[in-house]
């Protein structure tokens, strides 16, 4: 795809659907500021940076704000089931020794960060 042809979708997204579906662009992401620095700042005080499962809460937020604004998207709740598990996932991941990552490498226990339903 050429960058104007990326450019008119990208507008049609955030003026078209996107808008629909989520309300203000700006309301909207005030509220997901709101919620990830509530999130930075607790991983910050308990782990001093954020990790993977951080991050899993912070898209998990990201869903739920979005889910105000229009509570029937399917596809937002979905989203957010697939977020808390990675964000398990991660937290068993980052648990581990040296040793316990490479073992887990050649035995194939990684995720493939799908976190849609297959169609």
């Amino acid at each position: 795809m050429r960058r104007n042809e990326t450019i008119h979708a990208a507008k049609e997204l955030i003026n078209g659907d996107r808008a629909k579906d989520y309300g203000d662009a700006y309301d909207n992401h005030i509220r997901i500021a709101e919620g990830w620095n509530v999130i930075m700042r607790e991983a910050l005080k308990t782990h001093g940076y954020l990790t993977p499962a951080h991050v899993a809460l912070m898209m998990d937020w990201l869903k739920t704000s979005r889910l105000l604004t229009n509570i029937d998207k399917f596809d937002s709740w979905a989203d957010k089931i697939g977020y808390a598990a990675l964000g398990a996932e991660f937290v068993f991941l980052d648990a581990r020794t040296p040793e316990q990552v490479i073992e887990d490498a050649r035995n194939g226990k990684f995720t493939d960060g799908n976190v849609r339903p297959k169609k």
